[in-house]
């Protein structure tokens, strides 16, 4: 007995290593993700108990051009809508990442002095030391309840932690005020998502200002509270509620924001008034609110009195704004679905002409695609604001680069880094503030998405300019790199290798693959719009997606998602070998045999000049009789009529990078003629390192090219193609691959 039990175990332990060895990129990922629970379901989509907290905003905020500071205050109604009672809150210091010490600077453990540097320069000094002279952060003078109670709080770098009063029941809403400033940050000097501008020749500054008000952390199902400190390369979490600002700027300011304006009368002339007005009905090109002229007038005026412009915005998950009296505004309406939003632009003489002429047209077409492929653009504006060298977003506003040359002159790679950063920037309103996943954790899940989306929409509406970003090609010398610089996708933003492929790049890479290769655009299209219809206005993780991509496609996923999202594996692929036979037919006779691939091109070459050396196999089909119960029988020459003369390639395929992909080769043929044909990934569910497959062609094949449109990301195009030359400079193997066979 005890024998048979020791066999018996060996037998299952021997199955499992040969699971493990074989079967463990096609094992499910169940044991990966959360279990599924009354908040969220197996099939990806909010369960009946879902639940999400809301803030609600009433801001004040100054801004100070003369000495470039922000002073604000604010009330904050927090609605506890959780089954949890609270007994303190977590509210975000963003702006405490610019204070001297903070945890991302002395923790960076990045920056050194070359060796043997004799000098460097005073901005990298200021990087490698720690020390930007900079007086950064928020200064609170006051954190009371709405009563004028002081409230307790302790700072943990750029979080701070309020003890409410009382507990928080579910259903209750807590109300209490912060009063605060801060320095605002030379962005050319020291960097940061937002700061300020300064343009020295008409001594005038460009404001683009965001984080700058203390803001609610999430709480939330999966999480609890969300408090993971800000370090610099984490976005955010944020809660949606309903935001009303006042902002008051000097009076010669235009002020571009998050909302709707609510007191134009206020703060533009009649004549601005007027052209707005018609911008919201005007849908063919964008009207000029404020000219040029009006603005180079602005710079000169330096206004010693204020204006204020108020704003109101609803459901939305943060707010930020633009100010500055150089600013050119145009706008036009777009029509999406039931919806007309206003696509704006604002920007200084120095993006002129190109943003007069490129950016609230990239805007509309934003929104017209990535509603199409998610949800009808819900918000009343999406605006573009030009700053220098900066690329960043917020709810219906955000701040991007791309300027001409001093003179106004661009070419095409100017206006493509110009076009494509607002596409991108105005799509985050999709990703992540409409369909809210958490910056914070999972960079992927708004800057994959995201530049997958970018990619459709400048492959739909720019086909012309010299784009080349977030496409499988695009992602190969990463996946080449050495594994000691690379972590898997599913990796905190802050402990990304290389943030940009990890994030941005690979993910998108590996959906644009996933509709092409794997699901086809129907299916995934279907899917990808349900992902975003059932998380719009929610907080979605990335079981979410997951799960929803295959509940709404009928298509097993886990091995793409463990492949590309899980792991640093890299699609490589050899054509180890293909074998040559042909199917014998009546009175056919076959001399030789087949030889496969030698050392040298050439080897044991047919007269025939057929690069798969002399002649095929032959394959002979013999009769089959039935077999146990049935009582037919097989038209046995039938099936040889059916298949005789037929040319069988069995190739084999090495899987050298490791990652588990489809099959696409192509076939050229002896006429001249090719043949694209895809073999689903499943075929290396029984073996990940080599498998082997049949081709039944009715013409003779010159030679074999896998992944010949550069379709899946492969690394070695040098292993790519059957038969493998000497070297690529061969004429004889230049000849095979255009299928002239001599």
């Amino acid at each position: 007995m005890k024998a048979i039990l020791t066999l018996a175990l060996s037998i299952f332990t021997l199955g499992l290593a040969a699971q493990t060895q074989w079967g463990a990129k096609f094992e499910q990922i169940d044991n990966l993700l959360p279990t599924p629970n009354q908040y969220r379901t197996g099939s990806g989509e909010p369960g009946p108990a879902y639940w999400q907290q809301q803030a609600d905003y009433k801001i004040k905020v100054t801004l100070d051009d003369t000495n470039q500071k922000v002073t604000g205050s604010e009330v904050i109604t927090y609605h506890n809508n959780s089954p949890s009672t609270l007994k303190y809150l977590w509210v975000q210091l963003d702006q405490n990442v610019r204070q001297k010490d903070n945890l991302g600077a002395i923790t960076s453990g990045g920056s050194a002095i070359p060796d043997n540097a004799k000098a460097i320069g005073t901005a990298q000094a200021q990087s490698i030391f720690g020390d930007t002279g900079f007086d950064g952060g928020f200064k609170l003078m006051s954190v009371k309840d709405t009563k004028g109670n002081d409230l307790n709080y302790t700072i943990n770098y750029t979080m701070m932690k309020i003890e409410l009063p009382e507990p928080l029941a579910t259903g209750e809403s807590f109300n209490f005020a912060i009063d605060w400033w801060y320095n605002v940050n030379d962005r050319g000097l020291i960097g940061g998502r937002s700061g300020y501008e300064y343009f020295k020749e008409d001594d005038n500054y460009l404001y683009t200002i965001a984080q700058f008000y203390p803001r609610m952390a999430v709480y939330d199902d999966f999480n609890g509270w969300q408090n993971k400190q800000f370090m610099g390369s984490g976005e955010f979490a944020l809660t949606f509620g309903d935001f009303e600002v006042e902002i008051t700027v000097p009076s010669d300011h235009i002020v571009a924001s998050t909302g709707e304006l609510q007191n134009p009368s206020d703060v533009l002339s009649k004549e601005q008034q007027k052209r707005f007005d018609k911008a919201k009905k005007t849908y063919d090109k964008p009207v000029i609110i404020v000219t040029e002229k009006e603005a180079i007038a602005n710079e000169k005026e330096k206004a010693t009195d204020t204006k204020t412009w108020v704003y109101h915005a609803q459901n939305v998950r943060d707010f930020a704004f633009a100010s500055s009296r150089k600013f050119i505004w145009d706008a036009m309406a777009v029509k999406v679905g039931n919806n007309t939003p206003l696509a704006m632009s604002y920007y200084p003489k120095e993006g002129n002409p190109l943003w007069e002429r490129e950016s609230t047209i990239a805007v509309k077409n934003t929104l017209i695609n990535y509603s199409e492929m998610t949800i009808d653009y819900p918000y009343p504006v999406a605006i573009s604001v030009h700053a220098a060298s900066i690329g960043m977003e917020y709810p219906m506003i955000c701040f991007n680069f791309g300027r001409p040359r001093a003179d106004g002159t661009y070419d095409d790679f100017i206006k493509t880094r110009m076009v494509y950063v607002i596409v991108h920037e105005v799509g985050h309103n999709f990703f992540p503030m409409i369909v809210n996943s958490d910056e914070r954790q999972w960079a992927w899940m708004d800057e994959g998405l995201d530049s997958f989306l970018e990619y459709m929409t400048m492959k739909k509406y720019y086909p012309d300019l010299p784009y080349n970003s977030n496409d499988p090609a695009s992602i190969v010398p990463y996946m080449k790199g050495s594994k000691d610089y690379q972590r898997p996708i599913m990796t905190n933003p802050e402990q990304s290798m290389q943030l940009g492929p990890e994030a941005y790049s690979k993910p998108s890479a590996a959906l644009v693959i996933l509709r092409e290769q794997v699901m086809g655009p129907e299916l995934f299209d279907q899917a990808f719009k349900e992902y975003a219809e059932r998380w719009a206005f929610k907080h979605p993780k990335p079981a979410d997606f997951f799960r929803t991509m295959e509940d709404a496609s009928a298509v097993d996923l886990d091995w793409f998602w463990k492949g590309w999202f899980y792991s640093t594996d890299h699609v490589d692929v050899e054509v180890a070998n293909v074998k040559w036979m042909r199917v014998k037919g009546e009175g056919q006779t076959f001399e030789g045999q087949v030889q496969t691939q030698g050392g040298n091109l050439g080897e044991g070459e047919g007269a025939d000049g057929n690069p798969f050396f002399g002649q095929p196999q032959e394959l002979e089909l013999t009769d089959t009789q039935v077999r146990g119960e049935y009582r037919g029988e097989i038209d046995n020459d039938a099936i040889r009529e059916r298949f005789a003369g037929k040319n069988v390639y069995q190739a084999t395929f090495t899987n050298v990078g490791g990652l588990a992909t489809p099959i696409i080769v192509e076939w050229t043929y002896k006429d001249g003629t090719t043949e694209i044909e895809k073999v689903p990934a499943e075929i290396w569910r029984y073996n990940e390192k080599q498998v082997t497959h049949m081709f039944v062609k009715d013409k003779e094949v010159a030679s074999v090219v896998f992944d010949p449109n550069k379709e899946l990301s492969d690394t070695d195009l040098e292993n790519n193609s059957f038969p493998k030359p000497a070297s690529n400079t061969d004429s004889r193997f230049e000849s095979f691959k255009k299928g002239n066979g001599n």
